[in-house]
């Protein structure tokens, strides 16, 4: 039976710690021992040139894997009798594979660039670049085909499981003038908010109430608005509200007021509204065909070739004539779009689509980012969860899978060969009955994978257990979880599908993907890039259009009056009146998880040094922090960490395949511990 994917310990003990302990105690014990014996040899490397010249090289990094050609950059540094100069090469190598052994090695390389900052001179350069062109297939050695692959595969594995992701329009509003955008999960249903003491639209994230005087109320943006019915039109409430709406007030976040009164839109279907404050005002981007509205909060273009208009909606492109279009809007892939788009500078007004594009740096960290996995060590002993059912507990199956899932549940739950799995804020735990007791989980329900994006719980293929201890499990969610997800080469937000909720005597909703203008930053995420703050929704609201409960994507603004912002520049510009609040951890504060803990990686290696794109070289020292090694550029943390973080998963993948090469003999209970992925 093969299992893809686990460490030895995971493997072990999720099969057999009930019955064979002893031996999995024993495991444990040698893991070390198999690690330390059969772990390959560490980089950096050191070779030297005929003059003396002492060249040390980094770990390579990547950039291309096509057939047996491999494309990299690595960090050097250079020493005659002074201190060592840090610069990097360009190269590409043919290579020999073995993939039973999951190595490869260099058979010939050809450096393409090189970069060394200073006063170095071309013969120098030159003496350099052979040295490493005659040296460095034999000093390598043999590398980890895991080391080198790990973010080319994680990347087109990540493609797979994301594949079926709908690019259909939602219905797409046009406006010109400042308006927000009330979204309704189908025909308003009303239930009595017992904090309150009012009737209260359930299925909606605004708060919107109906008061004694049977008028509907809508709270947002520091103001009430009313209207006879829940779906308006809705109008400035200009009188002094009486204590039930006071009380309501006093639940959300005292926010600065703006003077601008925007025009209310309700919708119960899936939809997304374009604006701007007036005619739309379109403006040149620099070095492109391409114009923007400088007017508007949203993404919106023309190409001045095709004279068609483009917009980017939860990270899907569409195109029409014009923008009235309505349902003419048609979905562009994000490789064919106009090629300019591509050349938008960075550091430019709508440099945030770039991660949109095919084909840019920004794209390509984006979906790095999007296989970085947020991780914890969860408490075996005390770590639980609680599962409310609206009445008996209701599965259905989920097509293409032996998987069934909760339809009436709080939390995700499955059901699977006998057993009850629950997914609460990226922690599973089993039951043999749907309502517990539950404990930690130290398996996921098999056929995850295999769940299609039309399925609600699509998210729960991104919550994986990574290693099984006594006494802890380490568990992390990549942000897939989290409704982020690699969509062929650029991340989208949420699958595109309506989903069904439950609607009984409680509200459960599913995730939504369309009508919160959601804009992708590379340091937060994804977050609401429409005009209003958080004092829009509803505060006791139990969550779920979004995610998982405790997961609120962040704020890009409070009321009218969008910040400009560069995302990709050296430095971000955000107004003062940018609000930004993240609330991607789900694992922070929650009892019987540690969320910032520290472990020593198997074949982890000191202090890292890389080098980004553009050949700047970095060194992290033992206390975490980046430090330049390129005049005058200062260390970006998160894309180093990223960096880093591929080149530990490397060392971590390979580590677990020597592992399991080790394990291939016994036999326990019917299950081999050998097998290939």
């Amino acid at each position: 039976m093969a299992i893809p994917r686990p460490t030895l310990a995971r493997y072990v003990l999720a099969s057999l710690e009930t019955r064979y302990m002893k031996h999995v105690t024993l495991l444990l014990l040698l893991l070390p021992f198999f690690a330390a014996t059969h772990a390959q040899e560490a980089w950096p490397k050191k070779i030297s040139a005929p003059d003396g010249t002492l060249i040390t090289i980094y770990q390579p990094q990547p950039e291309q894997f096509k057939g047996n050609e491999l494309v990299a950059r690595s960090a050097i540094a250079v020493q005659t009798n002074s201190n060592p100069v840090f610069g990097t090469f360009w190269w590409k190598a043919r290579v020999t594979t073995d993939r039973d052994l999951h190595s490869l090695t260099l058979d010939t390389i050809e450096i393409t660039a090189i970069k060394i900052p200073g006063d170095s001179t071309k013969g120098q350069l030159d003496a350099v670049k052979a040295a490493l062109q005659a040296q460095l297939p034999a000093a390598s050695g043999t590398l980890s085909m895991d080391d080198i692959l790990v973010s080319l595969d994680q990347e087109m594995d990540e493609a797979r499981l994301s594949h079926g992701i709908a690019t259909q329009p939602p219905v797409i509003l046009f406006v010109q003038h400042p308006s927000v955008l009330v979204t309704i999960d189908g025909e308003p249903r009303l239930e009595e908010n017992h904090k309150w003491g009012l009737q209260a639209v359930a299925n909606s994230p605004f708060t919107i109430v109906q008061n004694k005087d049977r008028q509907f109320y809508l709270w947002g943006g520091s103001r009430w608005y009313t209207a006879a019915a829940a779906t308006g039109p809705y109008t400035l409430y200009t009188s002094r509200p009486d204590h039930r709406l006071r009380k309501i007030e006093r639940s959300f976040k005292k926010a600065e007021r703006s003077d601008t009164i925007p025009t209310i839109v309700v919708t119960t279907a899936p939809a997304e509204l374009l604006q701007t404050d007036s005619t739309p005002v379109f403006l040149p981007i620099e070095g492109t065909t391409l114009l923007y509205a400088s007017n508007s909060p949203n993404d919106i273009f023309i190409d001045t070739q095709s004279q068609a208009y483009y917009i980017l909606l939860s990270g899907r492109w569409y195109t029409s004539a014009n923008l009235q279009g309505g349902t003419n809007w048609t979905y562009v892939p994000s490789d064919k779009l106009p090629t300019d788009f591509a050349k938008i500078p960075e550091g430019s007004p709508k440099d945030n689509v770039l991660a949109s594009v095919a084909g840019t740096a920004a794209a390509k960290e984006a979906v790095m980012d999007a296989q970085i996995p947020q991780t914890a060590r969860i408490d075996r002993s005390t770590a639980t969860t609680q599962v409310q059912y609206d009445g008996d507990p209701r599965f259905e199956a989920i097509a293409g899978t032996s998987l069934q899932y909760a339809v009436n549940a709080s939390s995700t739950v499955f059901l699977y060969n006998g057993s009850y799995y629950a997914l609460d804020n990226g922690v599973w735990f089993i039951a043999g009955q749907p309502n517990g007791p539950w404990k930690v989980s130290t398996i996921r329900p098999s056929g995850l994978d295999g769940i299609p994006p039309t399925c609600p719980v699509y998210n729960a293929k991104y919550v994986d257990i990574y290693e099984v201890e006594p006494d802890y499990i380490y568990m992390g969610y990549t942000p897939g979880y989290l409704n982020n997800f690699v969509f062929g080469p650029t991340v989208v937000y949420g699958t595109g599908f309506a989903y069904s909720p439950w609607l009984g005597h409680y509200y459960y909703p599913r995730p939504w993907s369309w009508g919160f203008g959601m804009i992708y930053n590379p340091w937060y995420g994804w977050g609401f890039g429409v005009g209003f703050g958080f004092d829009w929704f509803d505060a006791d609201l139990g969550l779920g259009w979004w995610g998982p409960d405790s997961y609120y994507p962040c704020f890009w603004g409070a009321g009218w009056g969008y910040a400009s912002h560069s995302f990709y520049g050296r430095e971000p510009r955000f107004e003062p009146r940018m609000q930004l609040h993240a609330h991607n951890n789900l694992y922070r504060g929650r009892p019987g998880v540690l969320n910032h803990v520290q472990r020593p990686l198997a074949g982890s290696r000191p202090a890292g040094v890389v080098a980004d794109r553009r050949g700047n070289v970095f060194e992290r020292n033992s206390q975490g922090q980046w430090l330049s090694h390129s005049p005058a550029v200062r260390p970006e943390g998160p894309a180093l960490d990223r960096m880093q973080h591929f080149q530990d998963r490397g060392a971590v993948r390979s580590a677990n395949f020597q592992r399991m090469q080790h394990f291939s003999a016994p036999h326990f209970g019917g299950f081999h511990g050998g097998g290939r992925r």
